[in-house]
């Protein structure tokens, strides 16, 4: 290699680079066809030596300049001086590997990603080779360089790279590293440089965190370090549990396992500490809460003290810090990102209140606040000028999208009789208020110009402007009119012509043939916009006679028909963090639904049918938009009303717009499928009789569960006994209650159908009448749409399971029992009798709702159909399941995951077994709904695992699952030859063996189908 000159190098460096080339020089090179790389090497361990302390003399010249690795001598030196340590660590001379493996230290830290991702795979597997070396001044620097390039990996190289650790089981070395680690005969720091490099990789890699989390010893290691004092120390063992729960099934397990890790996590996030430890406190408990069930947990235990934390966290904030807000590392950061928990309903939002989450919100946003005493004295032209103020100097502008939302968050789950003068300061609820909404009315008048490019702040527009929209429909009467109050002030001069350009906007967007990122952000700030706007009178009749609804209602359809879908995270970019992107096994859904601008879109449309239906002074115009909503959209929201798929919030919203058009209700396929038992006198086994003698006959299984209050008060305490099914209610003839004379017999007919279907259809006087029969039965879901009452965030949609007719509460109404294979179960009992065998007490009524067969076995009047016990040649696993699905509707799915992942095929086979079991059954019940669903759930985890498919398959023959079969023959297909010489296709039968090579045959004719093609 022939040295080079560069005007921008000093001679001192120019010297070393010369005797760096003269030591290269004494090597040979060679020229390696896999890589298409010249390779340095020399066996000489003088010259090796030598090599070495020219490179740490180069690289030292160099260190602090920033340019250095653009100059041209140090990028053609690249190739060798790597090739070089990559020889020598890889020569493994114990003498100079401690010296090698700190100058590649030193070189991993001082080359650019760009140079060192050619070289990526070899440094890794080096590297890694070392990591299990007895000289800890060895494995020290190697886990720390790659450490280093692990955390900096480009997304090309990170496929290959993973596949390189799995292959030189990087992991499983770290692992045993650690759990190996002594203290006293080790350096602390070799434990916090390995602890630090598996967090590199368990966030890397997913699959790995499972069988890590997964090694009892490795774990008890870690726990054993928890009362280190050491902020190192303590900072690596927080980074690798954050990697760990970054796997949902992780984190729960963790929760389950105690408290004690939970106070590791909160107490890191302590004021006492660190704020390098906080920060890395925060992240942990961030991914701890990314499920709502985890949150519910960790709310339980120690709600209290995590907003103590956030709000300690977003307290700590002087001068200098808010000048610096844009710091996405710093502290402030991860308490707010943590505070985006006021997202779930719960108590902790009454702590946040106390904690004076409105004083911290508002320091956030503007630099002064005035004091509570003189709140009295803040007229409304003073608010409006401070806030505008405090707006303008741009203070912490980088945590503007957190603070909306967190405000947004808090006001939607306000109470209804939420007081400012208990729960928080008046004035900083009021300046909060003002400074969203004038942010707002900013945004607003920016987005509604069709010509409009570009918005400066566009990272907070859809943010802000959610806020506002929560703060109006807040049901806190307070936040919701004060709110309303400000937003009409701040538009009485340019409302109308804002609106109209809004309304223009939209349509326009609307009909768009395809749409870029800007176009999905006008689309969500206009339909915010206008539903805000609907909610103030006087904007309410040019809204009402304009052409808004109909863009409105393509938006809508467009949505329906997936020609528009957006994630909020697309132009929300705080939400999308990178513990998000890594994370795994969490199924967690969104209240609104993946598709935020369908769920804003239903939000606007709901507002203004309900402005429609309040509004008298236009009843053609209503008429015109009714029935135009009507013939567009209806049927396509009732196919939504009752589709499982859809997320709650989405589903609440089309129940609410269907109600102004005479549907009521909660529709399901479990209710459409119970349904039919309505008016039906068979297996009824209550009559109730109205005032004028008219009556209708009940099953008391489903109103126990569905509608208690119209039972008599001597059923509902047998209901709540746990005396069993010898009560008197069973076996005897149906019972007639009467009921008050108030109630009538039409509106008790409708009750049953929304009891029995889940919804039913009425004008509105029938439902008014249907008001108070429903107030006195406390149906409150019902109630909420009766009254139209807007959806109240966050509340699940209501179902009609029944599964809790299978415990006491619908015992006594139990006609017959289900017992599968007889096997006994270890500690079995029957909480309602005595019967030793084990056994579910079920209903005919809903069994034969779901099943033609059992229906014509219970109506067959031969000897089966009298017998209270019906024996099902399945095992108890696959009967428990069965039943699930029967009073729910759903089948309860397999683990599934990093859990099923790291299941061995017995255990697979195990979890598979009761759904290839019920498959059976169905095909023998000719039952094609169940057949259906196990059949998905089946072939879901069935994979090309060899062993697992062999278990499989012998299964399926044996039940004659010849479909199953036939699949599974395809799987094993590739592996006919290796099976045959093996010997283990002796163990099948002959005709499963004639399968298998059939199938191998097609697949080698198919490959050399396609090789001539």
């Amino acid at each position: 290699m022939k040295p080079t000159k560069d005007k921008d190098i000093n001679r001192h460096m120019q010297t070393l680079h010369h005797r760096l080339l003269h030591e290269l020089n004494l090597g040979t090179r060679h020229y390696d066809e896999k890589t298409n790389r010249w390779k340095w090497q020399c066996a000489n361990i003088e010259v090796q030596k030598n090599v070495l302390r020219s490179i740490n003399a180069f690289l030292d010249s160099i260190s602090g300049d920033a340019r250095a690795a653009r100059h041209t001598i140090f990028k053609e030196s690249v190739a060798d001086v790597l090739g070089a340590i990559l020889w020598i660590l890889q020569c493994k001379n114990g003498p100079l590997l401690r010296i090698a493996s700190n100058v590649a230290l030193k070189l991993v830290s001082a080359l650019p990603n760009s140079v060192l991702q050619s070289y990526m795979l070899d440094l890794v597997c080096c590297l890694s080779s070392l990591l299990s070396s007895h000289q800890i001044e060895v494995a020290i620097p190697c886990a720390t360089a790659l450490n280093l390039l692990i955390s900096n990996l480009s997304a090309s190289s990170e496929k290959a790279v993973m596949e390189a650790l799995k292959e030189t089981e990087t992991a499983i070395c770290v692992v045993e590293n650690i759990k190996d680690f002594s203290e006293g005969a080790k350096k602390i720091e070799y434990f916090e440089e390995m602890v630090s490099l598996l967090s590199t990789i368990l966030q890397r890699w997913p699959p790995s965190r499972f069988p890590v989390w997964n090694d009892v010893k490795f774990m008890k290691a870690l726990e054993n370090m928890h009362t280190r004092t050491d902020n190192s120390i303590k900072v690596v063992l927080l980074k690798v549990y954050t990697s760990l729960v970054l796997c949902d099934s992780v984190a729960r397990k963790l929760l389950d396992d105690g408290e004690i890790f939970l106070q590791m996590a909160v107490h890191a996030m302590g004021k006492s500490n660190p704020d390098v430890v906080r920060i890395e406190g925060f992240r942990l408990t961030q991914c701890l809460l990314t499920s709502q069930d985890n949150f519910l947990k960790v709310m339980d235990l120690c709600g209290e003290a995590i907003v103590d934390a956030i709000i300690c966290g977003m307290r700590e904030t002087t001068l200098s810090s808010k000048k610096n807000g844009n710091n996405h590392g710093s502290l402030l950061v991860e308490a707010c990102q943590l505070a985006l928990i006021t997202r779930w309903a719960g108590d902790h939002h009454i702590n946040f209140w106390k904690q004076g989450i409105d004083r911290v919100l508002l320091n956030l946003l503007i630099e002064t606040i005035p004091d509570q005493s003189s709140e009295h004295v803040q007229s409304f032209e003073k608010q409006i000028c401070m806030a505008k103020e405090g707006l303008k100097a741009n203070y912490h502008l980088g945590l503007r999208s957190y603070l909306w939302d967190i405000l947004g968050w808090l006001t939607i789950h306000c109470g209804e009789n939420f007081n400012p003068y208990t729960h928080g300061s008046e004035v900083h609820i009021n300046l909060l208020i003002t400074c969203a909404c004038l942010t707002f009315v900013g945004t607003i008048q920016k987005w509604c110009r069709i010509c409009q490019t570009h918005v400066d702040d566009n990272f907070q527009s859809e943010p802000v402007s959610r806020a506002v929209q929560m703060m109006i429909y807040s049901p806190c009467n307070y936040i919701s009119s004060h709110a309303r109050f400000l937003l009409s002030s701040l538009l009485k001069v340019n409302g109308i012509p804002c609106l109209k350009n809004l309304i223009h906007t939209l349509d326009y967007t609307s009909s768009l043939a395809s749409y870029g990122s800007f176009d999905k952000l006008q689309l969500a700030i206009n339909l915010i916009g206008l539903t805000c706007l609907t909610s103030l009178t006087e904007y309410q009749r040019c809204i009402l006679e304009s052409k808004g609804i109909k863009a409105v209602v393509l938006i809508v359809k467009r949505c329906l028909s997936n020609d528009i879908h957006v994630e909020r995270s697309s132009f929300a970019p705080h939400l999308h963090t990178t513990f998000h992107e890594r994370s795994c096994c969490c199924i967690d859904k969104e209240w609104e639904g993946s598709n935020v601008l369908f769920f804003y879109g239903l939000w606007c449309l709901a507002e203004y049918v309900h402005q429609c239906g309040l509004s008298e002074k236009n009843p053609i115009k209503f008429t015109r938009d009714v029935s135009y909503i009507k013939a567009h959209l209806v049927s396509k929201l009732q196919e939504i009303w009752s589709s499982m798929s859809s997320s709650p919030g989405v589903r609440w919203y089309v129940s609410y717009i269907l109600s102004y058009f005479g549907f009521y209700g909660f529709p399901n396929e479990l209710a459409k499928r119970i349904g039919k038992s309505l008016h039906e006198e068979e297996y009824a086994d209550l009559r109730l009789i109205v005032a004028n003698t008219d009556s209708v006959s009940v099953h008391g299984v489903i109103l126990v569960v569905r509608c208690p209050s119209l039972l008599p008060p001597e059923i509902l305490a047998s209901s709540k006994s746990t005396e069993g099914v010898t009560s008197k209610l069973v076996g005897q003839t149906m019972q007639e209650f009467r009921l008050s004379a108030h109630v009538d017999y039409e509106i008790l007919a409708l009750l049953l159908e929304y009891v029995y279907l889940g919804y039913f259809c009425a004008g509105e006087e029938t439902v008014k009448k249907l008001k108070i029969l429903a107030k006195r039965c406390n149906l409150q879901p019902l109630l909420q749409m009766l009254y139209r009452q807007c959806p109240k965030w966050g509340i699940p949609f209501p179902s009609s399971d029944l599964t809790l007719s299978l415990d006491s509460a619908g015992s006594c109404f139990s006609d017959v029992t289900l017992e599968g294979k007889s096997n006994k179960l270890v500690g079995w009992a029957c909480n309602i009798c005595s019967h030793s065998v084990p056994h579910l007490h079920v209903h005919k009524v809903i069994l034969q709702s779901g099943c033609d067969y059992l229906r014509g076995l219970f109506g067959s009047g031969m000897q089966e159909s009298h017998s209270q016990t019906v024996k099902v040649d399945i095992s108890w696993e696959a009967l428990t399941k069965l039943v699930q699905w029967f009073y729910s509707n759903e089948l309860p799915n397999p683990p599934s995951g990093c859990l099923w992942d790291n299941m061995n095929d017995e255990e697979k086979l195990f979890n598979l077994q009761p759904y290839l079991e019920l498959c059976w059954l169905a095909d023998y019940w000719v039952w094609e709904y169940l057949q259906e669903a196990c059949w998905k759930v089946i072939m879901s985890c069935l994979d090309s695992t060899k062993q697992l498919s062999i278990k499989i398959i012998k299964m399926a023959y044996s039940l004659s699952l010849w479909k199953l079969v036939d699949i599974t023959a395809n799987l094993i297909a590739p592996s006919y030859s290796q099976l045959r010489d093996s010997g283990e296709l002796e163990e099948f039968d002959d005709v499963l063996v004639h399968l298998i090579y059939s199938a191998s045959i097609r697949r080698l004719t198919q490959e050399g189908g396609n090789c001539f093609r």
